[in-house]
C-alpha cells in the first residue's frame, strides 16, 4: 500500500483575504444591497452573514426575509467558495495576480431547497465546491437562521474559464 503524504492546510495570505472581500462585499453592488459580508473566507468552505433589514422583507405579516434573497445570497456564497478554490488552486502566483481570475464566473445552474421561513436578526451562510474541474465547478451551499437551523439549501454550477 502507497502512503501519501499528509495533506497541508492552504492559509490564504491577507493580501488576498483583503482583496477578495473588496470585490465581493464592495465591487459586487448587489451583495452591498444584500448586506452580505463575508465571516470565514478557506479554500474549501466559505461563510457569510445577512442582518435583517426592512429593505429585505418578503412577507410584511411575518417579518420573512424574501426568497429571491435567500436564492441570492446563496448563489453569491457559491461564487465566493469557487473564488476561494480557484485561489487555492493557483497559490504559486501572487495575490493580486490570483485575484484577476474571477473575470470569467458565471452561474450557468441554481438550485435551491426552501426548507423552513426565513424569519430572523440574522442569517449565516455556508458554501462548498464539491468539484472544481477546469471549466466548471459544482457547489453545495446552506442558509441558516440566527438559531442555528438550517432553512435553505442549494447547489449551484458555475463557469470558471
Amino acid at each position: 500500500m502507497t502512503k501519501h503524504p499528509p495533506l497541508v492546510a492552504i492559509e490564504f495570505e491577507e493580501e488576498f483575504i483583503t482583496g477578495l472581500k473588496d470585490i465581493f462585499e464592495e465591487k459586487i453592488s448587489f451583495n452591498k444591497v444584500l448586506g452580505l459580508k463575508i465571516t470565514s473566507l478557506k479554500p474549501e468552505r466559505v461563510a457569510g452573514r445577512i442582518d435583517m433589514k426592512p429593505d429585505l422583507i418578503g412577507h410584511y405579516a411575518f417579518n420573512r426575509i424574501h426568497g429571491g434573497v435567500i436564492g441570492a445570497g446563496l448563489d453569491a456564497m457559491g461564487g465566493l467558495a469557487v473564488m476561494a478554490a480557484i485561489g487555492a488552486r493557483h497559490m504559486d502566483e501572487p495575490p493580486l495576480q490570483r485575484l484577476h481570475r474571477f473575470g470569467k464566473l458565471g452561474t450557468i445552474d441554481l438550485r435551491v431547497d426552501f426548507l423552513r421561513p426565513g424569519i430572523g436578526e440574522h442569517f449565516e451562510l455556508r458554501a462548498e465546491v464539491l468539484r472544481l474541474g477546469s471549466r466548471v465547478a459544482s457547489t453545495r451551499m446552506e442558509f441558516y437562521g440566527a438559531d442555528g437551523k438550517l432553512m435553505s439549501a442549494g447547489s449551484g454550477a458555475y463557469i470558471v474559464s
